[in-house]
């Protein structure tokens, strides 16, 4: 493990424990047994820490959505399924990081308050990723989307879902309630996607057929 790696697992450790507010440089230090000015030769100050870990913490969440949505892929699940094991990977692995603290609402708040560059950057990244997501499947099983909408518009209908769930459930607690209910609307969206309706061989025969205006006019 390098030095970096151990530096990081401490200040998790420390933030749950303590939140980012009551935590310090010095607490840091020590769980990660370096001295202060050791530890300052990795990170500046405690505020670099904290963004370092919400970081990791974002780049360990969207390795676990793709290998989820890869395997649902896989194992020939329906546009829900992918899109439920994605976000339910996703939101699993960063609701992890932080589970059983007794400062996790301050640490979610800290997260927008110290690193909201980062929240708008791994936003686009999960909206970017879920478009593809969402177009690739649509083409693969060729499903029309809800009211014809673009794989970009459903995707954002996709994730008001995710957000709605968030404010039902503050800190995303229960976690049990959180992910039923986000799966739940996911579903319910995912319903309107119908199978695309391959034409009948008479109306495909008629319209390959040209008209007979085209053909040389009416006799």
């Amino acid at each position: 493990m390098g030095p970096k790696t151990r530096i990081l697992d401490a200040t998790m450790l420390v933030f749950r424990r303590h939140g980012f507010r009551r935590s310090s440089i010095e607490q840091v230090a020590e769980a990660a047994g370096l001295t202060r000015q050791a530890l300052y030769h990795h990170f500046e100050s405690r505020e670099a820490l904290f963004r370092a870990v919400i970081e990791r913490v974002h780049e360990d969440a969207i390795a676990a959505e793709q290998a989820a949505i890869g395997k649902a892929e896989q194992d020939g699940g329906t546009l829900a399924d992918i899109l439920v094991a994605g976000m339910t990977a996703r939101m699993q692995t960063m609701i992890a990081s932080f589970d059983g603290s007794p400062h996790i609402e301050e640490l979610y708040s800290e997260h927008l308050a110290q690193a909201r560059d980062l929240y708008q950057k791994y936003s686009a990244v999960y909206a970017e990723r879920l478009v593809a997501t969402v177009t690739r499947t649509a083409q693969r099983l060729q499903l029309v989307l809800p009211q014809g909408m673009a794989p970009a518009e459903f995707a954002r209908l996709v994730e008001m879902a995710l957000h709605a769930s968030k404010s039902q459930h503050p800190g995303m607690q229960p976690v049990d309630a959180f992910l039923k209910d986000m799966a739940l609307m996911v579903r319910v969206l995912c319903a309107g996607a119908a199978p695309r309706q391959k034409p009948s061989a008479r109306k495909a025969a008629a319209e390959r057929r040209p008209s007979r205006s085209k053909a040389g006019g009416s006799p």
